[in-house]
């Protein structure tokens, strides 16, 4: 685990100011490194280095000619590039005998201990899923670990591609390597030698002097981005396989049994800058126990966007899946629509800078008759045709033109190539096409009857830029529009019906308080009670009550009679969620003014999967109820459409969102949630007075329809 990703600002320049300023060394020459005799030396090095990384292969390669061997030569000549093991192309015949991809909340614990949770039976039973990218690192690693065993080198120093020396490298390497291999007289003196590494968890030995040189490693220990990896340390590694979990996390717990050391510091670091590619399977689960507090914004950084892009096809061609590809990319995609409004429309024909969208897919009243105009409008634009047309066209794009047909195995490969941009870590959308959907022209339908006010809206591809745009009606024609069967009462007869709601006992970043089932109870009016005290747990000095469905639904009215608590610093949720990508559709009441309503809706694109996580603020408004919600119960309602999102307070419509109005319809299964949270962020719900507490939020009912 690289944790210096999760670095700060401070953090991050005092990193780029050692990356700068390596380059001022005079001495690069290293007696560790020889590419042949003495024998004792590093004789090999290995880069695991992706195929679809190029640049890092380009930049590592820049680091290895900077540093001279005993003979002089380069570190580059005796370095080999290992193709690394690609997460998309994963299938587990390819590792069932030497990885098992899970491993434990204890595993964990026990490399990076923490006062605030155990290592006991439940820690050891909490088994964690290692995400594809941590699958892929690991194998990279125990393939190249075969290579060192089945070799004559007896050292060799493997490398991570997102890695550069430190300034004064070669002495430190010399100094230590003199220490340790010089001054023995065995011919292989260590099995591991970590050059790279970050010390976390509780030391054993509390009043060890910092070592001088190397030494065994004290504390727990992240990162197998750089190591010395002696012939016989290898053998022993493939003795000790299967490995489980992150493969750092995995060494760590093989130390025992292996002669391991590390440097007095670390001389080998990974570059904070370069974005990472590994999603970190252990952060969701250390979120949900508490123990993961930082809260900064998650928002996705600006890029310049090679475009604008228009597609076209046949319908059955995977232009869906393109126009949700091209969203993942970062583009703002308006797709699978008879007719672009108006103004949309105008703007874009006449070349103005305004228009809401840089990618048109599937766009009806964009047809080939128009590529000429559109091509010699925006001498940047970018074509793709899942099928090609008939007529010739090739003059019109002077090469900027692709063919994309829906069979092609690898369509990142030929999209990044072609746009320019980063290859990406998450799989390429599979889905049917929706075909082009009509549009609503002849009036406004959307039904906003009380008075609002949005508040700042997060920046990102997805929420439509355009403070005029007004969004895209849909004609309600399509699937999952109509709501007639009712799928759960959640309260009858004074229980919860646990066949489809649980009890939450997690938490994340932003809140306060712990949710436990012990602060959920039915009284004997049969009204569901949330209730948060001022009653501390390891991890948090409050706890609170929460409800969420066991399934996950796609589109229907989700409808709670309830009364929120009116103790500023609380907020009380009723909310549909989903991680992978994030999305969510959000009522809020915020215990500083109940007779306000909250709404939000946050949007990231992707499938199932998707490692879109973005966004702090969402897009919030917020709404005069006209009443006080504190003081009696109200039913509140989310109305989820394929092509409309609408409010509800008492069965009336209060307020409606369509598509791009200002983000797309979510469009993947949620949970739905009830909760009653303490919230970091004293701007959204006031300070809160801890002698008015416990306070709690009521339930009279709670419905799915579909």
């Amino acid at each position: 685990m690289n944790t210096r990703s999760f670095s700060d600002l401070y953090t991050r320049l005092q990193h780029k100011l050692l990356f700068y300023t390596r380059v001022l060394e005079i001495n690069t020459k290293s007696n560790s490194f020889a590419t042949q005799n003495p024998s004792n030396s590093i004789q090999r090095i290995y880069v695991i280095n992706l195929d679809r990384k190029p640049d890092r292969w380009k930049q590592i390669s820049r680091e290895l000619k900077r540093i001279r061997s005993w003979s002089g030569e380069a570190l580059f000549s005796i370095t080999r590039r290992f193709s690394a093991i690609d997460a998309r192309y994963l299938t587990k015949e390819s590792y069932n005998d030497v990885l098992k991809p899970e491993y434990s909340l204890a595993d964990q614990l026990q490399v990076e201990p923490n006062p605030r949770v155990d290592i006991d039976a439940k820690s050891q039973v909490h088994r964690i899923s290692m995400s594809p990218q941590e699958i892929a690192i690991a194998l990279s690693h125990i393939q190249i670990w075969k290579l060192i065993a089945s070799s004559k080198v007896p050292y060799t120093l493997v490398l991570e591609d997102d890695v550069y020396f430190r300034r004064n490298f070669s002495r430190s390497i010399d100094k230590l390597w003199s220490q340790v291999v010089g001054q023995s007289p065995k011919e292989m003196v260590f099995d591991l030698l970590f050059l790279s590494f970050q010390e976390v968890g509780v030391s054993s030995s509390p009043n060890r002097v910092p070592a001088k040189s190397a030494h065994k490693p004290d504390w727990g220990i992240w990162q197998a981005s750089g190591y010395v990896l002696s012939q016989r340390g290898a053998e022993k590694l493939i003795k000790l396989l299967p490995a489980y979990g992150p493969i750092d996390l995995w060494l760590n717990l093989q130390f025992e049994k292996l002669d391991v050391l590390i440097a007095h510091q670390s001389i080998i670091e990974q570059q904070v800058d370069v974005p990472s590619t590994n999603y970190y399977s252990v952060m969701p689960v250390l979120s949900q126990i508490g123990i993961y507090t930082a809260e900064k914004p998650f928002v996705p950084q600006s890029k310049k966007l090679v475009g604008p892009v228009f597609a076209f096809g046949n319908p059955g061609t995977g232009l869906t899946a393109l126009a949700k590809a091209l969203s993942m990319l970062g583009y703002t995609c308006c797709s699978d629509i008879v007719q672009l409004p108006s103004s949309e429309q105008n703007k874009l024909l006449n070349g103005k800078r305004t228009t809401t969208f840089n990618a048109y897919v599937n766009v009806g009243s964009l047809n080939l008759d128009l590529l000429t105009k559109l091509a010699k409008t925006y001498p940047k634009a970018r074509f793709i045709f899942t099928t090609y047309p008939k007529h010739q066209v090739s003059s019109v794009f002077q090469n900027r033109e692709i063919h994309l047909p829906n069979d092609y195995k690898d369509k990142w490969e030929i999209l990044s190539k072609f746009l320019n941009c980063e290859y990406p870590s998450f799989s390429y959308p599979v889905c049917d096409d929706i075909g082009q959907r009509g549009i609503e022209f002849s009036r406004n339908p959307i039904k906003n009857s009380l008075p609002f006010r949005n508040l700042k809206f997060d920046s990102s591809p997805w929420i439509a830029p355009s403070k005029d745009w007004q969004g895209i009606f849909i004609n309600e024609t399509q699937q999952n529009n109509h709501f007639d069967k009712k799928v759960i009462v959640g309260i009858d007869n004074h229980r919860i019906n646990d066949k489809y709601w649980k009890l939450r006992d997690d938490t994340f970043p932003s809140n306060l308080a712990l949710f436990s089932p012990n602060n959920l109870n039915i009284d004997n009016s049969g009204i569901l009670n949330l209730t948060l005290r001022n009653q501390g747990s390891p991890v948090r000095a409050f706890s609170s009550g929460a409800i969420v469905t066991r399934q996950t639904y796609l589109y229907g009215k989700f409808s709670v009679k309830i009364r929120p608590s009116n103790i500023a610093g609380l907020v009380t949720g009723v909310f549909l969620h989903r991680n992978s990508p994030h999305q969510e559709i959000d009522i809020e009441f915020l215990g500083k003014d109940t007779t306000r309503m909250l709404i939000n809706v946050f949007y990231n694109p992707g499938i199932n999967g998707t490692k879109l996580e973005y966004g702090y603020r969402g897009t919030p408004t917020l709404i005069e109820l006209g009443f006080d919600a504190a003081k009696d119960f109200h039913t509140y309602e989310i109305e989820w459409k394929a092509n409309m999102l609408s409010w509800l307070v008492d069965g009336q419509i209060i307020h409606q969102r369509t598509l791009w109005n200002p983000t797309p319809i979510p469009d993947l299964p949620m949970e739905f949630n009830v909760t009653l949270w303490y919230p970091r962020s004293k701007e959204l719900a006031g300070n809160l007075d801890p002698s008015r507490i416990p306070s709690t939020t009521k339930i009279k009912s709670i419905c799915v329809i579909q």
